[in-house]
């Protein structure tokens, strides 16, 4: 079996899902920031000076999954219909989980990822005045139903 995103001609190319069955496709994908208790005390406090912390990084988590085929070369645009983020309190940090539905030819994924990823990014970048030793780790997808494929649960 070939490189599904390559050519005859080993060039770059964006799978053509015309023929793909239209389904409801979701999917979830958590990740994990750690800090110092100084940085985590500033978020949980509400005391950080670029503004709430948690709410800032859904919204950005939402807007990550909306621009997924924008950063992501051989993603395609999809219509999504829902972003739904939950975030947890860990010991010295939080973890994120960002859930993407679409009803399309092509799953939905990387959407999840990305809005994670950048989700943990913002809270990074609206702590990093405190610590800028925080770590983002565990950026997984934990499950996904709809399309050919059928369902993964990790």
């Amino acid at each position: 079996m070939g490189l599904t995103h390559l050519d005859e001609k080993d060039r770059p190319k964006m799978v053509d899902v015309s023929d793909k069955n239209i389904t409801i496709r979701e999917a979830t994908a958590s990740g994990i920031i750690t800090m110092s208790k100084e940085a985590f005390q500033n978020i949980i406090q509400e005391k950080n000076k670029k503004g709430p912390v948690l709410q800032t990084a859904v919204i950005s988590a939402i807007m990550g999954a909306k621009q997924t085929s924008n950063l992501i070369p051989m993603c395609h645009p999809l219509n999504i219909s829902a972003v739904n983020c939950d975030i947890d309190e860990l010991d010295q940090g939080f973890k994120l989980w960002v859930t993407v539905k679409v009803t399309g030819k092509t799953g939905i994924e990387m959407e999840a990822l990305t809005g994670t990823s950048v989700g943990l990014l913002t809270i990074y970048d609206m702590v990093k005045a405190i610590d800028k030793g925080m770590i983002i780790s565990n950026v997984q997808l934990e499950k996904k139903s709809g399309g050919k494929n059928g369902d993964f649960q990790r």
